[in-house]
């Protein structure tokens, strides 16, 4: 029987029609869904390789000082972007933009490196380009191809350096940043805080981003830049209210002396801080749309490290003003009251074994009382009262009262200060029988040796001697509700015998030659409880303190200074502090400018030149090398 019988014809027809069928009802189910189910997903893809997505920048928040005046603002800019399909075409057309604008060679490796970490996606060229340049480019679009030019918030400092350390700079975040998880909800191109508030609150102050897209090719080359599809616009960040007097913040910078490091911070008995600032200093506006490579290396390569917010990081002893915190553990632990004289006057030194241990002052001060001892700084009285309380009491009280820790500030970036909390810490740094401890205690007493603190941390004790014998943590923008107060234990009649102390330093003590010269100064009187000191500088001159409050019966203000590297007769820290205060308290008419001074102080008579700067202090030094050869200062 044939195989092309009829019927086996029929059969085989049969079962190809219902295979047709069936890969038709397949195929008609995959087009319906891929058609009308799924149109969404694959019209976005389609539209995909045909558009690319373009971040946009939000507006960041404002940052206000407390009567609302700008810190930091945003104004109208442009970026200059350019996309290219692979690195070579990069180049190229990189080479034909420097025809019409100026960009360093040197900026090459980073705009490769940020072509390479986002690829398929414009490139930053210009991040901070002005009207004209956007202008020129425009006009030569046509052999420009991948350009992209964007307008897009800038950020602006007016206040410039003068709130450079506080304020801090923003940044393109960086693939380590992101790495690292430090931004969360920021992605490659995002502008992001990178030092001081603007890093702290980056969070409140970035918003998010918005999209638009722009047309491509197949071969990923721009064919437009406006494209019809709808755009997500970006989210503004919300705006900050700080605790700072921006006219005091201003007027510090304006009396600072050309030359000098250091730092001067101001708060208020509470805690909140009214101004912070670091010398030298550098503009933040440099840093919107990207810093040149020469300009970070110079900063970064600069000796004076004008980078470094001395206020917070800087690590200095804490020399004579420490002299109070001595004095409080002793009236606390209920040894002296404000008329206790120690055994030995004040000849010049103190013997302890084959040791002498110098006072500043070289023909001594005689028999003080307290109060006497604080407006001479006479170090043979602290010398005494520390192995009066003896080297436990000392660092145990010392980390009840804060000196162990950081202040706290709503600041990035703090230093944690060098403060031991048991004898074990020399034991384990210099070996049981390499330390002296008589000898160490007579460091501490007048803050000295094993003992760095932070500029804000030491105003954060005086803050608690001008209010209530609490320290509390500062703040910036808000306090930290879960923050506890450091409790100094010491009664009101103690406090204000204290600051009664401090106000003799101010008028009769190491200060009050200094006040009395400066200009201005007995037109509107003003009465402030301060306290100067000199910290030893193994790297150099030894660098000045000053702590001060006004007015000294019910201090509003709480100002601390220090300047490195200007020696033990410098005037300028004191009369600095001093004319913060009087500007603050009394008003802008009173506080005058800063002027040449030559003033003679009383130690020896000899005119004050301001030398240059120096070094940081470096670590504490050996408290036996320390003891033998000891000279404080006041």
């Amino acid at each position: 029987m044939s195989g092309f019988d009829s019927y086996r014809v029929r059969d085989r027809a049969d079962v190809a029609r219902w295979i047709l069928i069936a890969a038709y009802v397949v195929l008609s189910g995959a087009f319906f869904r891929t058609q009308v189910i799924q149109h969404d997903k694959f019209q976005l893809k389609a539209e995909t390789n045909r558009l690319r997505p373009i971040g946009l920048t939000p507006p960041r928040g404002a940052i206000l000082d407390r009567e609302g005046r700008i810190i930091a603002e945003n104004v109208p800019g442009y970026s200059v972007k350019l996309l290219a399909p692979n690195r070579d075409s990069l180049l190229a057309v990189l080479a034909r933009l420097r025809r019409y604008v100026a960009i360093d060679t040197s900026e090459t490796p980073e705009i490769l490196r940020r072509f390479a970490a986002a690829r398929y996606q414009p490139v930053v060229v210009l991040g901070d380009a002005g009207f004209e340049t956007v202008a020129r480019l425009e006009e030569h679009r046509a052999v420009l191809p991948g350009l992209v030019i964007q307008s897009e918030p800038k950020r602006l400092y007016p206040a410039g350096k003068s709130v450079a350390h506080l304020v801090g700079y923003v940044s393109e975040v960086t693939e380590s940043d992101l790495t690292a998880g430090r931004f969360p909800g920021a992605g490659l191109g995002s502008i992001v805080g990178k030092a001081g508030l603007e890093r702290e609150y980056d969070d409140t102050l970035r918003g998010a981003e918005g999209v638009r897209y722009i047309e491509v090719n197949a071969r990923g080359r721009l064919v437009r830049e406006e494209a019809s599809t709808a755009s997500l616009p970006p989210t503004p960040g919300h705006p900050i209210r700080t605790t700072i007097d921006l006219d005091l913040q201003r007027y510090i910078d304006s009396i600072w002396p050309a030359g000098v490091r250091g730092a001067m911070v101001a708060m208020t008995p509470d805690g909140a801080v009214r101004a912070l600032y670091s010398a030298p200093s550098y503009d933040p506006n440099e840093f919107v749309g990207g810093i040149s490579t020469a300009l970070w290396r110079s900063l970064n390569g600069d000796p004076s490290k004008p980078l470094l917010n001395r206020a917070m990081i800087g690590r200095y002893p804490p020399a004579s003003p420490f002299k109070l915190a001595i004095a409080a553990m002793a009236l606390r632990r209920g040894m002296i009251s404000f008329d206790t004289r120690m055994p030995l006057p004040c000849t010049g030194g103190m013997q302890l074994g084959n040791r002498y241990f110098h006072c500043w002052k070289k023909e001594g001060h005689g028999n003080l009382d307290l109060v006497g001892a604080v407006a001479a700084s006479c170090d043979v009285y602290f010398y005494q009262l520390g192995l009066k309380l003896g080297l436990e009491a000392i660092l145990k009280d010392g980390v009840l009262m804060g000196f162990h820790d950081r202040s706290g500030i709503d600041l990035p970036s703090e230093q944690n200060p060098i403060y031991p909390s048991t004898v074990a810490y020399f034991d384990k740094l210099y070996g049981p029988r390499n330390w002296s401890p008589p000898a160490t205690t007579l460091n501490f007493s007048i803050g000295q040796g094993e003992n760095t603190q932070t500029l804000i941390n030491m105003v954060r004790f005086y803050e608690g001697l001008a209010g209530n014998g609490e320290s509390h943590e500062p703040f910036v923008v808000r306090p930290d509700p879960k923050a506890e107060a450091y409790s100094f234990g010491l009664s009101d009649a103690q406090l204000l015998g204290l600051r009664r102390a401090l106000t003799a330093v101010a008028e009769r003590g190491t200060a009050s030659a200094i006040i009395n010269a400066t200009p201005g100064s007995k037109a509107r009187v003003l009465q402030i409880a301060g306290k100067t000191g000199t910290a030893q500088n193994p790297h150099g001159l030894d660098h000045r303190w000053f702590i001060a409050m006004a007015p000294a019966d019910h201090p509003e203000l709480v100002v601390g200074g220090i300047m490195e590297n200007v020696g033990l007769h410098d005037p300028l820290v004191v009369r600095n502090v001093y004319l913060a205060l009087r500007r603050y308290v009394l008003g802008p008419d009173s506080a005058g400018t800063a002027g040449a001074v030559q003033i003679s102080v009383p130690e020896d008579g000899a005119a004050v030149v301001v030398p240059s700067a120096g070094d940081i202090a470096g670590p504490p030094p050996d408290p036996d090398s320390a003891a033998a050869a000891q000279e404080s200062r006041p």
